[in-house]
């Protein structure tokens, strides 16, 4: 333990910098409107709680492949469409879109709206599909 101590005193401003990017990375996933889960959480939320699925990729994609009873509204059409959503206000929301990357962008457009439990799919479809889960293809 003293040599803990000893280190950080050695070396206070890696020690400062490590805490800092510590703090921040916290606040940053703080502030992005959903938590991340993987696809077996999903799973029971659908099934078990009647989450809700909310597809957040365009069209043609999700004509590709989605999962089974998702809703389609392309990320670029959410503020149009947030309207048609406000059903699913007091459900658990899964957010999905391709990587993952809209998803929490999605997630404080809706937490701003007043949805209060909202997640997003860890990896997008692609985590879904590498987990092996199915797909629907319409």
């Amino acid at each position: 333990m003293d040599r803990i101590f000893e280190f950080a005193a050695n070396h206070y401003i890696l020690v400062s910098a490590f805490f800092l990017l510590w703090t921040l990375f916290f606040f940053l996933e703080s502030r992005r409107g959903s938590l991340a889960i993987s696809s077996q959480r999903a799973t029971s939320l659908i099934n078990r709680e009647e989450g809700v699925v909310i597809d957040l990729r365009d069209d043609d994609e999700f004509r590709k492949g989605h999962i089974a009873g998702s809703i389609n509204v392309p990320f670029a059409k959410l503020n149009e469409r947030v309207g048609e959503l406000e059903k699913f206000r007091e459900k658990p929301v899964v957010l999905v879109c391709g990587m993952g990357n809209q998803a929490s962008n999605a997630g404080r457009v809706l937490q701003g709206r007043g949805f209060a439990t909202l997640y997003r799919l860890r990896g997008g479809i692609q985590g879904w599909r590498a987990d092996s889960l199915p797909v629907v293809r319409s």
